[in-house]
C-alpha cells in the first residue's frame, strides 16, 4: 500500500477572453512516487467539461510525467526539502503546463539529446524528445529551471 499523496492543490476559476478557464496549482513533493497521482489529478481537471481524444490525454499525460521526472530527479535531485511546482491553465482552446522546481536549471540549447532515434537509448535527454514531439508548443524560463508546455484542444 502507497503512502497518501502530499499534495497542496489550489484550484481558481477565471474569465478568459475565449472563455472560462480553470487554474490548478499543485506543490509537489520530489518524490518520484507522487508523478503518476500527480498527472492523473492534472488531467482530470484539465480534460473535466471538455471533450478530449484519447490522443490527447495521452499526449499530456506522458508529457507531464517526463516534465516531473525531470524536475524530480535531474532539478531537484530528490531532495525531500524540495518541491515542484505545478500549474495547470485549462482554457476553451488550449491547456498550459507550467513545471518549475527549485534547482539551478540547465541551459536547454546545450543538453546531449538532439532529437535523433539513436539518442534515445540515453537516459540524457529523453523525456524532452517526448515532450517537444508531444506537446504543441513548448518554451523554458532563462535559469532553466521552469517549462512551459501548450497542448491545443482540437
Amino acid at each position: 500500500m502507497t503512502a497518501p499523496l502530499k499534495l497542496c492543490v489550489r484550484r481558481s476559476e477565471r474569465r478568459a477572453p475565449a472563455g472560462s478557464a480553470v487554474e490548478v496549482t499543485l506543490r509537489v513533493p520530489s518524490e518520484v512516487a507522487c508523478i503518476e497521482e500527480t498527472v492523473e489529478l492534472v488531467a482530470r481537471h484539465c480534460f473535466t467539461g471538455h471533450r478530449a481524444t484519447t490522443r490527447q490525454r495521452f499526449r499530456l499525460r506522458v508529457a507531464l510525467s517526463e516534465a516531473l521526472a525531470n524536475a524530480i530527479i535531474c532539478g531537484n535531485g530528490e531532495d525531500p526539502r524540495k518541491r515542484v511546482l505545478v500549474r495547470a491553465e485549462c482554457l476553451p482552446d488550449r491547456i498550459l503546463l507550467h513545471v518549475t522546481d527549485e534547482g539551478p536549471g540547465f541551459d536547454p540549447t546545450t543538453r546531449c539529446d538532439k532529437g535523433l532515434p539513436d539518442d534515445l537509448d540515453h537516459p540524457c535527454g529523453r523525456g524532452l524528445f517526448l515532450i517537444e514531439n508531444l506537446m504543441d508548443h513548448v518554451r523554458f524560463n532563462v535559469p532553466g529551471n521552469s517549462i512551459c508546455m501548450t497542448l491545443r484542444r482540437h
